[in-house]
């Protein structure tokens, strides 16, 4: 039921019902336009590890979670890549389905908050959130999270109105979903618990006794998750890789990269017209759009400052963007003219399109493995030259490099399950550190004995690597770089009295 009716002098409108819908129809093709600029674009680190995880086929899904990574994603993109095969572009729209499916069960959810025009404002924001862009064509569990997150509020809104116990168990299943797809993701899951007490206490009976049902079926469902929660916990300093997150990053995530100065010059042009609506807010309304938007974004945020756990990462905090999203059409609802909305959602598209389809970041998915180990292919195949490549994993720093074919097992090195080297691999860790030194070492004594050449590549955060392989080898080899490409540096060593 929709909690927000329009007064009946904005029914009154020059521009057509029919008319309103094809604009906002464009409004969010241009909108889901967005998500294609780079669907073509070559598969980065974390995204061969989804490879690599289905690689082994069905029955080795299980055996490869050496991540904390959703073994259910994994068999979905393995069945996926079953019927329709592994290609870049394939691999990709495996994650835009998913993540129209969360379009339209966002739509659902803010209809019963909004008007029907406000709730496509929302949908169009939370296709336009650069988070959401870079989701929707990631081979990760994003957009599959996204989905599971946005039936969670879905069920959520309709939970307000509704005593029944399938509604709440569905609700607790659906919540548990979410973390199964992106463990990550819990932190949303204190705000969904408000919200709902919040909605059942006109009845305490009924809220107890949903409240029950929920948090069972939560239990049950949730109940595999827990030993790679355990794992991921166990190990959680293993898996740090990013720098402590500045405000200007949280300010970002929620203005949407400073979009919001739309909604505010249209705010200040209704309220100068006198077309703010003053009342009518409904109090969970308000707590449901600000809750989901602030309580996961500030807990990323606080656990990241606060603590060596820097997690506070773009993707992380996409479970904030509904609620973020929610939030626009909340402040949209507050323009008191129909026409109004329709030429703020216009303008938003319009700008958020001209920064999307021009600025050199929308451009780039991210960097990639797969035009350096095509390099070193190309120079290495002839004679079987072997290549040392250094992990870009922050695991790979507490472990001891594998040999031989363990490597290709370990999954220290995921880019080459998909980017094909055909030669000798010899893994380094990520990090210059003593493991990397001792196989470092070893490997260039064997090298200069058997007076033999040897690539090695490494992406930015390996370069002090490469610079010490080259001070070491500097007396019986000449060094030479090949090429840097997308950020990962191809070196040859060539023996000096070759």
């Amino acid at each position: 039921m929709e909690a927000v009716r329009e007064p009946q002098h904005a029914q009154s409108s020059s521009i057509s019902l029919r008319a309103q819908y094809a604009v906002y129809a464009l409004a969010l093709a241009v909108s889901l336009s967005t998500w294609f600029i780079v669907i073509r674009a070559p598969l980065w680190l974390d995204e061969t590890v989804s490879f690599f995880l289905i690689k082994g086929g069905f029955h080795g899904i299980l055996s490869r979670q050496v991540w904390p990574d959703s073994p259910v994603y994994s068999c979905l993109l393995w069945l996926w890549t079953r019927a329709m095969g592994t290609g870049e572009l394939m691999l990709r729209i495996s994650s835009v389905l998913p993540m129209l499916a969360a379009v339209y069960l966002l739509y659902r959810a803010a209809r019963q908050l909004f008007a029907w025009d406000v709730a496509m404002i929302t949908i169009i924001v939370f296709c336009l959130h650069p988070i959401i862009i870079f989701a929707a064509i990631d081979v990760r569990p994003y957009a599959f999270a996204a989905l599971a997150l946005n039936a969670t509020i879905l069920a959520l809104v309709h939970l307000r109105h509704n005593d029944s116990n399938w509604m709440a168990a569905v609700f607790g299943l659906l919540a548990a979903c979410v973390v199964e797809f992106q463990m990550l993701f819990a932190v949303i899951l204190p705000a969904l618990l408000l919200c709902f007490v919040a909605s059942k206490l006109h009845d305490r009976k009924v809220l107890w006794r949903q409240l029950s049902i929920a948090l069972l079926v939560f239990a049950i469902a949730f109940g595999p998750i827990v030993p790679r929660l355990q794992d991921m916990m166990r190990t959680s300093g293993t898996h740090v890789f990013s720098e402590p997150p500045r405000l200007l990053q949280l300010i970002s995530t929620l203005t949407v990269r400073g979009l919001v100065i739309v909604p505010i010059v249209f705010l200040l042009v209704a309220a100068f017209r006198r077309q703010v609506r003053r009342r009518g807010w409904d109090g969970w309304t308000v707590l449901v759009c600000t809750s989901l938007a602030l309580v996961p974004l500030l807990i990323l945020y606080g656990l990241s400052v606060g603590t060596s756990i820097h997690v506070f990462v773009p993707r992380y905090r996409l479970e904030a963007v509904p609620g973020i999203a929610l939030c626009w059409g909340l402040a949209a609802s507050r323009i008191d003219s129909r026409n109004l909305r329709l030429w703020f959602c216009a303008a938003l598209v319009a700008v958020a399109a001209i920064v999307c389809f021009t600025a050199r970041s929308f451009h780039r998915h991210m960097y990639s493995w797969k035009y350096a180990v095509a390099l070193a292919e190309k120079n290495a195949a002839p004679d079987n030259t072997p290549v040392v490549i250094c992990s870009d994993l922050p695991e790979a720093d507490h472990t001891r490099m594998p040999a031989g074919a363990a490597i290709a097992e370990s999954g220290l090195l995921p880019q080459l399950s998909y980017y094909k080297l055909t030669v000798p691999v010899v893994p380094l860790p990520r990090a210059l550190n003593d493991e990397a030194k001792r196989a470092g070492t070893e490997f260039l004594e064997r090298a200069e004995q058997q007076h033999q050449r040897f690539l090695a590549m490494a992406f930015v955060e390996s370069f002090p690597t490469l610079d010490w392989l080259s001070k070491q080898a500097a007396s019986a080899y000449t060094v030479r770089e090949l090429g840097t490409l997308d950020g990962v540096r191809v070196l040859e060593f060539v023996p000096r009295n070759g």
